[in-house]
């Protein structure tokens, strides 16, 4: 099993952890999204995700090998694959609610403050530096603040309850970045809490950006 992935990409990150949390062990393949134009758009990684995109996995399935992009297609594929250390709940019920704190995130925050859009903003639109930090912002505060309403009535020591899963997956990767773009935290205690509890963790903390093998 491969990932292709980025060191600073939230989307390779959520999988790391995810590898992690199932002890699964995974070559990781440096696709570095800024040196040299994006090594995304070379063609060798085009043959690999047309979309341009990390992360990627290659792995041996049942009619042999085969490529995997979306970081939430592959964590749901690991999960279906390896059951062991489950990331979802078990009940119906809860296993939505799960998914769809991960999604708020992976879906409407995290599109929108992604390096191909601030890239685009900056090159193609002519946005300010501030005016992209100020997007950049906006758009994480506005997901937290839905966030933290739900974490108020599903969390525990984690998201949902006293297990990590695939929504606390989704939100340390997002609070890094919010840290790292100095987003104001002081209005999500459940937020800061939560990913406070997750990188006690080692999976968590070993699959953070600057324990990575390309981290620069």
């Amino acid at each position: 099993m491969k990932l292709y992935g980025y060191w600073r990409s939230s989307a390779a990150y959520r999988v790391r952890i995810a590898l992690n949390l199932k002890q699964l062990s995974a070559e990781q393949v440096s696709v570095h999204l800024v040196n040299n134009g994006g090594e995304q758009h070379s063609p060798a990684y085009h043959q690999l995700n047309p979309q341009h995109l990390v992360p990627t996995l290659v792995d041996d399935g049942t009619e042999g090998q085969f490529n995997l992009s979306q970081s939430l297609a592959i964590i749901e594929y690991l999960e279906e694959k390896y059951p062991k250390e489950a990331l979802l709940p078990s009940n119906i019920e809860h296993r939505a609610i799960v998914r769809g704190m991960a999604q708020a995130i992976a879906c409407e925050i995290h599109p929108l403050d992604n390096l191909r859009v601030l890239q685009y903003l900056v090159k193609d639109m002519g946005v300010s530096d501030a005016d992209k930090m100020r997007w950049y912002q906006h758009w994480i505060t506005v997901g937290f603040t839905a966030l933290e309403a739900q974490l108020s009535q599903y969390s525990g020591r984690f998201c949902f309850g006293d297990t990590p899963s695939l929504a606390d997956i989704c939100l340390v990767p997002q609070v890094y970045n919010a840290k790292r773009f100095n987003v104001p935290l002081d209005a999500f205690p459940n937020i800061v809490r939560i990913n406070n509890a997750c990188n006690q963790l080692a999976a968590f903390a070993d699959a953070a950006p600057e324990q990575q093998h390309d981290a620069s």
